[in-house]
């Protein structure tokens, strides 16, 4: 296990989601995650640090290595300071986008983890928290 519990890592270009999807594949591993999990994880982190980057302009992806008795997690949060979202419940419905994209990235995160959490305001930003435990 790193010695690490926490950390960051910068959303700022395609490179970047690369680095985090390998610092999440590499935390899924320490922590012993089925590789379904992992890919869950995974999953879930390219679709939103790629939301992160496209709607939020860049930002930041923040993780967290949890316990919980004898449960461990991590719990990953994106940040963004770009121009919020207007309305969170269609933003989690399948097949809506504001871009190009599918509209599976909210929605498909969100049932791809055990806790989601999205705040967001119009003109300062969004922050969606997701965690999955082993």
């Amino acid at each position: 296990m790193s010695l690490d519990t926490h950390g960051s890592e910068p959303l700022r270009s395609e490179a970047d989601i690369v680095l985090c999807r390998q610092t999440v594949r590499r935390l899924t591993g320490e922590l012993k995650f089925s590789l379904v999990d992992q890919t869950k994880m995974i999953t879930a982190a390219s679709e939103l640090s790629r939301n992160t980057l496209v709607y939020g302009g860049g930002g930041d992806m923040e993780w967290e290595l949890l316990s919980d008795g004898i449960k461990r997690g991590l719990r990953l949060k994106f940040r963004d300071s770009g121009p919020g979202i207007p309305d969170l419940s269609l933003a989690l419905k399948d097949g809506w986008t504001s871009g190009k994209g599918m509209g599976l990235g909210l929605s498909g995160s969100k049932r791809l983890v055990h806790e989601f959490e999205l705040e967001s305001a119009v003109g300062v930003g969004t922050c969606v928290s997701v965690t999955r435990w082993k």
